[in-house]
């Protein structure tokens, strides 16, 4: 089924949905346009147009899948940073157990290409999903769903809108990193509460405990370890009060792309339970990465002797105007670039298939088409060069871009990465 999916997405045809693409594709496939093997500089892309790295993209899911087997974690990454089903399956390929989700709507994408293993971080009270994804469930006996749950309330929304399924469905309860956190339990009280509530209901499965460390408020080493072993802590408590009771394996999950090496470390801490542990890591920013907040933040600053991420993505945009020596304009705006964490970072101009560096030129604002420029004295930048950009915050890169070309160093064009947002 997967591979059937997967093929159809190298069936569809190239037309104006797709920013950036060759104007002369239109009616190929995406894989006849694959096979073609363009250069992403010299055969009619038109700007603005997105890239990822062939070569960076491959190292961060290489060194993702060593670092989870070197700490013992099993590894289900976050794939609403891509919301690409061919991703998916390469993090699958590297290793992962299955992928993480938040809404609904990402799962029914999961499920269409096929994905048999998914972590919904978050509590889901939909009547309509949870019933479907009931039926998923009663359909395909390969199929693992765990959610969260964070209330009584909940558990009894979600028990009244599964009443007939086939099989429960699992869920961990949701520990909150702390108070004026996101979501989330507050108190353990409250947890036991939660799962007293699971106990009792006819469609769900207590099988672990989870939250998101990345909310800890002011998160410092100190502080997100703390949470962890609370979190350890409530596992090991619900072990020993027999909620687990007649279960395979105990799920305990956190992880994002900013504390994963302080997750690695306190699980290493899980103590044994009464069956065995499934310790599972759900960071995603990693299979791009970028130039800007995951790049500052990425545990491997702190352990570089357990690699680095490269950031893959690199827009790219063309100036368009150039009305002083201090300012130019490229056509890429906020319709195509991440800025909600970041402005972009300009860090190569490409004139006459030459490339250097771009400096003394830096990006001051952008407007829905347009990058506003400052242009220093040392600046030399003219109407119609290519301005490489960085980018920050990955999840609203990718949401930009339907469909992305994947360039090798030197701009051949090896694949395309489709997108459902």
């Amino acid at each position: 089924m997967v591979t059937e999916a997967l093929a159809r997405l190298a069936g569809e045809r190239v037309d104006h949905r797709f920013k950036g693409l060759p104007p002369d594709a239109e009616g190929l496939t995406v894989g006849e346009l694959a096979a073609q093997r363009r250069n992403l500089f010299t055969d009619s892309f038109a700007t603005p147009v997105l890239a990822l790295s062939a070569e960076r993209l491959e190292h961060n899911l290489a060194l993702m899948e060593t670092y989870a087997t070197r700490h013992g974690l099993a590894f289900a990454p976050h794939g609403k940073t891509s919301m690409a089903p061919q991703l998916f399956q390469r993090q699958i390929e590297r290793g992962a157990w299955g992928i993480t989700l938040a809404l609904p709507h990402q799962v029914r994408v999961a499920r269409a290409f096929g994905i048999e293993r998914i972590f919904v971080a978050n509590e889901l009270v939909d009547p309509a999903a949870l019933k479907w994804i009931s039926a998923e469930l009663d359909a395909d006996p390969r199929f693992r769903f765990i959610c969260y749950v964070d209330s009584v309330r909940g558990v009894e929304l979600m028990d009244a809108a599964l009443r007939g399924a086939a099989r429960p469905l699992d869920v961990v309860v949701e520990l909150a990193a702390g108070e004026g956190a996101r979501t989330g339990v507050r108190t353990e009280a409250e947890c036991a509460a939660v799962a007293d509530a699971v106990a009792a209901s006819a469609t769900l499965r207590l099988v672990g405990v989870a939250g998101y460390e990345g909310e800890v408020p002011q998160a410092d080493p100190e502080r997100v370890h703390a949470w962890l072993r609370r979190l350890v802590a409530l596992a090991a408590d619900f072990d020993k009060a027999g909620r687990f009771a007649g279960l395979d394996e105990v799920v305990v999950s956190a992880g994002g792309s900013a504390w994963f090496d302080a997750v690695a470390d306190v699980f290493a801490e899980i103590p044994e339970l009464s069956v065995p542990v499934l310790k599972l890591l759900r960071s995603g920013a990693y299979v791009s990465h970028d130039d800007g907040h995951y790049r500052k933040i990425t545990p491997f600053n702190r352990v570089p002797e357990e690699g680095a991420l490269e950031p893959a993505f690199r827009l790219w945009a063309q100036v368009v105007s150039r009305p002083s020596p201090e300012q130019a304009f490229a056509n890429a705006g906020k319709r195509d670039a991440a800025y909600d964490l970041d402005l972009p970072f300009a860090q190569v101009v490409r004139r006459d298939g030459a490339e250097r560096p771009a400096t003394g030129v830096s990006v001051t604002g952008l407007s829905d088409q347009h990058a506003w420029l400052r242009t220093a004295p040392e600046a030399d930048l003219e109407v119609g060069d290519w301005l490489g950009l960085g980018l920050s915050h990955p999840c609203t890169s990718f949401d930009k871009w339907q469909l992305i070309p994947v360039a090798e160093a030197d701009g051949t064009v090896v694949d395309y990465i489709r997108t459902f947002f």
